[in-house]
């Protein structure tokens, strides 16, 4: 007892850490998530003192401690965060953004599990499977934190992930069965807690079946996107139905509330109007995720686009793993590399007709262009278009000193493709 007393006192000297912890895994998790257009509830908590006292005296009874440490080792959930999924078909989007977002400490755990914790009645005996949802113990990541907030990257906390419905049910059901205040239940209690458990889980079947229903009601030709929730519904049926819908769920979105923003602002908010991109889509989502492939192609077909992009989209301070500083020096910076681009692009769109067939890009004007092209520049090609790919989509944004250097690479590489590209033309002609 003077070993778990001991415990409780460092926690709670420790209570504001672990609060400060979560609450930034929270914090993050959920911007990803609204930019990705998955709809969820997502909330935080360090655990109660006098809630952990009760479950590290129980669990002291079968497993016994030798010292503080053993017991902060042992209770994996100090710091704990809820994702309470209006769809739970989003489950697995979920872990891929959880996966992206920070540093597994061990495999996700799935319930139902073998090993899940038995109901505590000798004659009731369960139909239904119980908890339904995934667990991920999860580091922050260091080197994305600033320098106040790197000691919270030390602390483990897990994320709960299950439907609204799911999260409500096992909440009653933990604190009247595994932490009764009240006594034992009866074998009525546990067969009405087993009911409401099979209610929860035909409303999980009811809850798919209105995610796909929705997304039919948004997808329907003539009708605007609301907000970005609806567009991502859309994204979703238009990729599974020309896609492999397999690799579709193990993928994530993008930043489908900067697509939908530009979409409002160009007058393409419609389904039909992403008719068009299909047939340019690829499903590497790893490589490039589905919004962002739309917006690089609204920003190919014209590249007045960036100047648009710019204006409703500050990617060093939307985008929550950005670690660019929001300064004048950086924004400025950014601006000038971007109109130097749009004034490549439009070099690029102007060739493709006379030069370049299908798709025009730097690199097929510079393989046209032969082997008089120096490595260096071909070098620098990638290394420009990467500088640009953070600036628009991140989530790496590059320091001010990066970005002019690739000014400076980007002003040669536009002077040296114009003669170029007018040669080729003329020759063509």
């Amino acid at each position: 007892m003077e070993l778990i007393e001991e415990f409780i006192k460092r926690y709670q000297k420790e209570y504001d850490y672990y609060e400060q912890s979560c609450r930034m895994v929270a914090e993050l998790l959920e911007s990803s998530l609204r930019s990705e257009g998955i709809r969820a509830i997502v909330t935080s908590r360090a655990k109660s003192s006098s809630r952990l006292a009760t479950k590290v005296k129980q669990r002291a009874q079968k497993k016994p401690y030798e010292n503080v440490s053993d017991i902060f080792e042992d209770i994996v959930d100090l710091a704990g965060v809820r994702v309470a999924l209006y769809f739970p078909g989003d489950r697995v989007k979920v872990g891929n953004t959880i996966k992206d977002l920070f540093t597994l400490t061990a495999i996700p755990k799935e319930f139902p599990s073998d090993d899940a914790p038995k109901q505590q009645s000798n004659a009731y005996r369960k139909r239904f499977d119980g908890y339904w949802a995934t667990h991920y113990r999860v580091f922050l990541r260091e080197n994305e934190l600033a320098e106040p907030q790197k000691r919270y990257a030390e602390a483990k906390v897990e994320i709960q992930v299950a439907s609204v419905l799911m999260h409500a049910w096992s909440e009653v059901e933990h604190d009247l069965v595994y932490k009764p205040l009240q006594g034992s239940l009866s074998d009525e209690e546990f067969a009405i807690l087993d009911e409401l458990n099979g209610l929860v889980l035909a409303g999980e079947i009811a809850l798919e079946r209105l995610q796909t229903a929705v997304q039919r009601r948004v997808s329907a030709p003539g009708r605007e996107f609301s907000n970005h929730y609806d567009l991502a519904a859309s994204l979703a049926k238009l990729a599974a139905e020309h896609l492999d819908a397999k690799v579709l769920t193990e993928s994530a979105m993008g930043k489908v509330d900067t697509l939908f923003k530009i979409l409002k602002k160009l007058n393409l908010n419609k389904a039909e109007s992403l008719d068009s991109y299909v047939v340019r889509l690829h499903n590497d989502f790893e490589r490039r995720p589905l919004s962002e492939q739309i917006i690089d192609f609204l920003l190919e077909d014209n590249p007045e686009n960036y100047n648009i992009l710019e204006k409703i989209k500050t990617p060093y301070t939307e985008n929550p793993k950005s670690t660019a500083p929001s300064n004048t020096e950086t924004k400025l910076t950014a601006h000038e590399f971007m109109q130097q681009w749009i004034r490549l692009e439009k070099l690029i769109k102007k060739s493709a007709s006379t030069i370049s067939p299908g798709r025009a890009s730097t690199a097929k004007l510079l393989i046209e262009i032969n082997n008089k092209t120096p490595n260096q520049i071909l070098n620098k090609a990638e290394h420009l278009k990467a500088i640009r790919n953070n600036i628009v989509h991140g989530p790496n944004f590059p320091p001010p000193s990066v970005i002019k250097s690739g000014l400076a690479d980007l002003i040669e590489l536009t002077n040296y493709l114009e003669p170029h590209i007018k040669a080729l033309s003329t020759k063509k002609e």
